[in-house]
């Protein structure tokens, strides 16, 4: 590392095997066989795994961009080189052997930046207990909970596959086919056996068999024979002909309840391999969903494989492998909506009092005191919209007895501690007491309870209330992970998440679509569905606003480690938290906490969205750009003049990309910022100009770059968004920005020079504008 320090140069490993480009015949590992030329980079920390891959991919016909085998990583990461190869125009397609990741925070934005794009493929080893023991051992690393980094994987929009081999089954595909726009897949085939396997693979994968139409089953009913399976998967029976295939082909592409096709031919009978897979390839060209293929055996179906492949329709050697494949491309498919997923800092119906909260919190770190009361916690709730359970505190079992009868039997009972961390003492709840005798009695065994393990002075009394059901006790946690920062968990009923691990993990904050999302991945979601009958849709609606809002809780306090308000109680209609408790990190020193320094994403900032006006009083929004924003991006560029392009891109570009547009819009606000600017015309939203920010990897200083649409320019928008960027790049703790600015482009550089930019010549054509921000 010092002399990384001092040459100014990059480390990759130590521990590992090496780089390979093979475009470039370089070869700086310890293969001794150059691996062909390809558009699939393969990193791996594991050398012996990259070593296997590249013997393999030798025989398969396999072909890289590069292979980087990275080791322990002491410097260069897998973020750096998602970054690097995400940009690189030799890769369509970026494969992953992960044992554990560094910087997840890293990993993430650079994901997410180019996921859309290109698809980023990864194993990551280690899913049990034993095989993250023994990852951890071998990497000395800290390795986190495995449905952690699913969570994690499917936010950043990377695919995560079981076997090495899924890598490479899953790149082809997703080079060669439209990914499935659900998870049903139709199963043809003339071996009921094979389709048999190939439907428990598909269920245990989390695919699900297309439910086909009457008119579907109408149609194979006059084409098949009598005894067919009136169902899928569609054996078409062992001495089915190339022509039945064809008939049960063309009628399934008309179903609309079909995302996908797999095909199991077997050698049996009299359909002739290599004419059924011609036919596939006639077939398949005629509509745009997945089409996959498994033709069993070896010699007999050679030839046939050949014929696939050559038309690019995957083949597998199994039914097993071509079903993985498809739910993976389904899950790709899944996790690239969640890219379009950015949260508000805040929902705007949600306005709590921040400044009375962070109080509490100074109070209690000044206090020395790391959890909250129950009080103080249920404030914190309720000031999120989130409803609490109105408690009786008594100090008698007398008292006990009349606030009992008063609120109605059965009743439950339980210590109030004046530190809520003592919340854990055992059989400190008294659960249905359905008599003031019950109670008295119950009242002396909790405080007698409390009294052995506690001192006095962190008894309050204890808490009466009612017994409330017909509903279900929901689960809402969060916790701060050393690697991941703070995580939020949701789960349907004690039981469920104690005794079978049904929990679900988010990344804070959550908007709607996340918290649906976390909701349905519950092994317990369909019985939640089913229970509240024609009202779901309300009675969703009501647990994914109160994740919301609890993320957002979350969200705004950085000295928050643990927050539990376990269980809220559902009935379809109302939610009720009956108990909060908050824990603290007295560490964290309000003032010098970063923001979202314990997010592993950046919340949309709706701090920098402004309402302004133009020279010409017209009303404009300048706010951060979205990732929606892809359509009104490509609008705003085709007003542009051959001059406008020069200046802002110092070369014509005819035309922008979906790959450029989606890389513009995808930003990780923590290292960068794109302002545009919105205005309403005719009744639409039009984009008019844009500004971008990026942080150069030292941290302290920032490129920028500005362009205003020709039909709005000479309109004050050029100013208005250079002062914004100041402010930005202030706010982000920058010493210093700066921008290429052609010589030719003497708007800009006015501008730049009225805001305080120093302004030199870098050639004849080229200047270069550089702000102090101390001085701005």
């Amino acid at each position: 590392m010092e002399l990384k320090r001092a040459y100014d140069v990059r480390i990759i490993g130590p521990n590992c095997l090496g780089v390979m480009r093979p475009s470039i015949r370089l070869n700086a590992t310890f293969a001794n066989r150059m691996a062909a030329p390809g558009r699939i980079a393969f990193i791996s920390q594991s050398g012996s795994v990259c070593a296997s891959v590249l013997d393999w991919a030798a025989r398969a016909n396999v072909g890289f961009s590069s292979v980087v085998s990275i080791g322990s990583m002491v410097d260069v990461d897998f973020a750096d080189l998602i970054d690097y190869f995400g940009a690189d125009p030799e890769t369509r397609s970026v494969l992953l052997f992960i044992e554990f990741i560094r910087e997840p925070k890293r990993f993430m934005s650079a994901a997410r930046r180019f996921a859309a794009t290109k698809p980023i493929i990864v194993v990551k080893a280690g899913k049990t207990p034993e095989g993250m023991k023994a990852a951890s051992l071998h990497t000395s690393a800290v390795i986190g909970e495995n449905m952690i980094y699913q969570a994690f994987f499917d936010r950043a929009g990377v695919v995560r596959v079981d076997e090495v081999s899924d890598l490479f089954n899953c790149a082809e595909i997703l080079a060669m086919q439209a990914p499935p726009r659900g998870p049903n897949l139709a199963i043809i085939t003339n071996a009921g056996g094979a389709g048999v396997t190939a439907t428990d693979a598909l269920v245990a994968k989390g695919g699900g068999l297309a439910r086909l139409s009457d008119e579907t089953i109408r149609e194979l009913d006059g084409v098949l024979p009598y005894y067919w399976s009136h169902s899928n998967p569609i054996d078409i029976c062992e001495d089915a002909t190339v022509d039945r295939f064809r008939k049960v082909l063309e009628t399934c592409l008309k179903d609309p309840n079909i995302d996908g096709y797999l095909v199991i031919f077997s050698p049996i009978g009299s359909a002739d391999s290599t004419e059924t897979a011609k036919l596939v390839v006639e077939v398949s060209k005629e509509i745009d969903k997945p089409f996959l293929t498994s033709w069993l055996g070896e010699d007999n179906v050679r030839e046939a494989r050949d014929i696939l492949r050559q038309n690019r329709i995957p083949t597998y050697s199994t039914p097993e492998q071509a079903v993985a494949t498809f739910v993976y491309m389904y899950q790709h498919a899944r996790n690239l909506e969640l890219l379009y997923q950015t949260p508000e800092e805040l929902p705007i119906n949600i306005a709590p009092n921040r400044k009375r909260l962070q109080r509490i919190i100074n109070k209690a770190i000044k206090e020395n005191r790391q959890t909250l009361t129950g009080q103080e916690a249920r404030e914190f709730l309720e000031n999120y919209g989130i409803l609490t359970f109105r408690t009786q505190t008594v100090k008698t079992a007398k008292e006990a007895a009349e606030i009992a009868s008063e609120i109605g039997f059965p009743v439950v009972m339980k210590i109030c501690f004046a530190d809520t961390a003592y919340g854990a003492v055992e059989s400190n709840l008294m659960m249905n007491l359905t008599s003031e005798q019950q109670v008295e009695k119950c009242f002396l065994e909790l405080v007698d309870l409390a009294k052995r393990h506690l001192p006095p002075s962190k008894i309050e009394g204890v808490i009466v209330q009612p017994v409330l059901s017909g509903g279900y006790e929901l689960i809402v946690k969060s916790k701060r992970d050393p690697q991941f920062g703070s995580l939020i968990f949701f789960g349907i009923g004690k039981a469920g998440v104690e005794l079978y691990n049904d929990v679900a993990v988010g990344f804070p904050p959550l908007n709607q679509t996340l918290a649906r999302r976390m909701i349905e991945q519950t092994k317990a979601y369909k019985s939640l569905w089913e229970k509240f009958g024609g009202n779901q849709s309300m009675s969703m609606r009501h647990i994914e606003e109160t994740l919301v809002k609890f993320s957002h809780l979350v969200t705004d306090f950085p000295q928050i480690v643990e927050a539990d308000v376990s269980p809220l109680f559902f009935n379809g209609k109302k939610m009720v938290a009956l108990n909060a408790n908050i824990v603290l990190d007295l560490k964290k020193v309000p003032k010098k906490t970063q923001p979202y320094g314990h997010l592993i994403i950046r919340p949309y900032p709706t701090r920098y969205t402004s309402r302004l006006l133009l020279r010409t009083g017209e009303e404009i929004v300048l706010r951060p750009i979205r990732p929606e924003d892809e359509p009104l991006l490509f609008e705003l560029f085709e007003t542009f003049s051959p001059q406008t392009v020069q200046l802002r891109f110092f070369q014509l570009v005819k035309d922008m990309s979906h790959h450029t547009l989606a890389r513009y819009c995808n930003i990780d606000y923590d290292r960068e910022m794109t302002l545009v600017a919105e205005k309403s015309e005719g009744g639409r939203l039009l984009l008019i100009g844009m500004a971008k920010l990026v942080v150069e990897p030292d941290g302290e200083s920032g490129e920028i770059a500005i362009v205003v649409g020709d039909p709005w320019q000479n309109r004050g928008l050029g100013s208005m968004l250079v002062d914004n960027l100041i402010k930005i790049s202030k706010d982000m703790g920058l010493k210093r920005i700066f921008g290429e600015i052609l010589a030719g482009n003497e708007k800009m550089i006015h501008i730049c020079y009225t805001k305080g930019f120093q302004i030199r010549k870098i050639d004849e054509e080229t200047c270069l504008a550089t702000l102090d921000l101390s001085k701005a």
